[in-house]
């Protein structure tokens, strides 16, 4: 038995899900407005126990080859644009889509906000 915290529908552990939520980068792009929500009320977090869990799970979907990106609109040219100035590295970008996020009120995000694609689903504008 573990003593993770378990999703209160599922029954899913911590760990499971931050799993779970990166097993959806083959067939879609997983949004911040997914990964927000599903720690405030699939687990109960807020404050830093929230903070945690974005953080882990973004972490989780970097380490899977997933780039932060945007929707490139309905009559946009390409599906996912990658946003270049959440920097480089998975510990900068992970600081600085954190940062950002905090400094937005730590809020349930919108769908049209950030969101963590498969780089070769992805346009990478030119520098």
């Amino acid at each position: 038995m573990t003593d993770e915290p378990r999703e209160w529908r599922s029954g899913e552990t911590l760990s499971e899900y931050i799993k779970q939520v990166a097993n959806e980068l083959p067939v879609d792009a997983v949004g911040m407005w997914q990964i927000v929500p599903q720690g405030r009320f699939g687990f109960g977090f807020e404050g830093e126990a929230l903070t945690d869990f974005v953080r882990r799970c973004i972490a989780e979907l970097l380490s899977r080859g997933a780039v932060p990106v945007v929707g490139g609109g309905l009559d946009g040219e390409h599906e996912w644009i990658v946003q270049r100035q959440y920097g480089s590295t998975p510990g900068e970008i992970i600081d600085n889509v954190v940062r950002e996020w905090l400094a937005n009120g730590a809020k349930d995000e919108d769908p049209g906000g950030l969101w963590f694609a498969l780089r070769e689903y992805a346009w990478t504008p030119p520098s």
